[in-house]
């Protein structure tokens, strides 16, 4: 049974949310980031990536800490009154987007309850740890799923028909983002009690988030041993949204060279897996799984798995896998990914152009995968079982600043 609880939400004050909300600091660059907080100083980046201040301070994440406590004080930000649920809502590209704002169970991450598909690296969540602590909260909420229920989709559609929203504007990238606030006890009984049906939530984003908010709860278990489990640092900032409306974009592969293969060995290898076909000087998209798109000088190609190449495996049948496994690795030399700097991984976001321009400018390759299916992602989490990196890239991405959950509130 997986449980939510209502908060008293951090967040902005209504006019400013549009300021504030950005995207999560791990989906941007730094320059990119550096960049959109110099367009709009009170970007959530300019607290949520403490890297911004390499070389103007040597304790970064206090001085994040201490930027968001004195634009809670500044009047920037608001802390709610009392607990409550929100409904957050993106919209655009002809779709839309509702899930639930709420705090989930430390322990139900640790016991299976929330069940993640990927591998967190060490310093990456050794970061948010020390953010975490800086600022006393959890800043970016953990992006869950969970298989459909009717009766959270009906309460859902009822708050959003009949109530205003708190906030309501389009950010730079055309995402419209609305927020409603679940505040009355009947609600929110009623939104709890829907939630006890479900029996298990999965990480669609935020791998590194939720470890972090765990171990950041198990050493404070241990400072105070006299804990309740109440205490807000004992939950996980999360926004939970039904499986049905959810899309996953494809992740993509630059390697920056070809491992000292020519052109005409590198197609030579790839034949031994593959059907492979030149299209031109124009992509085509995989339009299946186990069909690749591979940009290589110049020219785009198809990658057709040949049938004996497929599994049933959960993990290893994966694109992302095979790709791994078959090319990646034994033709290429990318053992591991996840430290490897040979290798960039470009979110589906960020189209075709974007590969061409990252393997032109080093003479390298890129791969255009089809994406990874949700049903895919439940049944690698469902076995206990993780999937490489990078193997999934949702869109559109929740915004981090409109939901704050503060660990020092009563």
């Amino acid at each position: 049974m997986a449980e939510i609880r209502p908060f008293q939400a951090v967040r902005p004050a209504a006019e400013f949310a549009a300021q504030i909300a950005a995207l999560p600091y791990d989906v941007v660059s730094r320059t990119e980031a550096g960049q959109e907080v110099e367009r709009e100083p009170l970007s959530f980046l300019s607290i949520d990536l403490p890297q911004l201040y390499d070389g103007q301070t040597e304790d970064i994440y206090g001085r994040v800490g201490e930027l968001l406590q004195e634009r809670i004080r500044e009047g920037y930000f608001i802390r709610e009154a009392y607990p409550c649920y929100y409904l957050y809502e993106q919209s655009g590209n002809g779709r839309s987007q509702t899930g639930i704002g709420a705090l989930t169970r430390v322990d139900d991450y640790r016991s299976g309850v929330i069940r993640r598909h990927e591998n967190t690296r060490a310093d990456k969540e050794a970061d948010r740890i020390a953010h975490v602590q800086a600022c006393q909260a959890q800043t970016g909420p953990i992006f869950l799923t969970y298989r459909t229920k009717q009766e959270i989709r009906d309460m859902t559609a009822y708050i959003q028909r009949t109530q205003e929203p708190l906030y309501d504007f389009v950010s730079p990238d055309g995402i419209r983002h609305r927020i409603w606030r679940v505040s009355e006890e009947e609600m929110i009984e009623r939104f709890y009690e829907a939630f006890e049906t479900v029996k298990v939530f999965y990480i669609a984003d935020g791998h590194h988030r939720c470890a972090a908010a765990a171990a950041c709860a198990m050493r404070l278990r241990q400072q105070n041993p006299s804990y309740t489990g109440e205490e807000p640092w004992n939950y996980i900032l999360s926004v939970l949204f039904p499986d049905e409306e959810l899309r996953i974009l494809d992740y993509n592969r630059v390697v920056k060279d070809r491992n000292g293969l020519t052109q005409e060995q590198f197609l030579q290898r790839l034949e031994a897996c593959f059907t492979v076909k030149k299209e031109g000087p124009d992509p085509v998209r995989p339009s299946c799984k186990g069909m690749f798109g591979m940009y290589l000088s110049g020219q785009w190609y198809t990658l057709c798995l040949r049938e004996e190449y497929r599994s049933p495996d959960p993990v290893e049948g994966l694109d992302v896998s095979r790709l791994q496994t078959l090319v990646l690795a034994p033709v290429l030399g990318i053992r591991e990914p996840r430290t490897d700097k040979r290798i960039d991984f470009v979110g589906g976001i960020r189209g075709t152009d974007e590969l061409k321009r990252r393997a032109d400018e080093t003479g390298g390759v890129a791969f255009w995968l089809y994406p990874t299916s949700l049903e895919e992602l439940f049944a690698v989490a469902d076995a206990g079982r993780l999937m490489p990196p990078k193997s999934t890239w949702f869109e559109p991405k929740l915004r981090s600043g409109l939901l704050i959950n503060s660990l020092t509130q009563s």
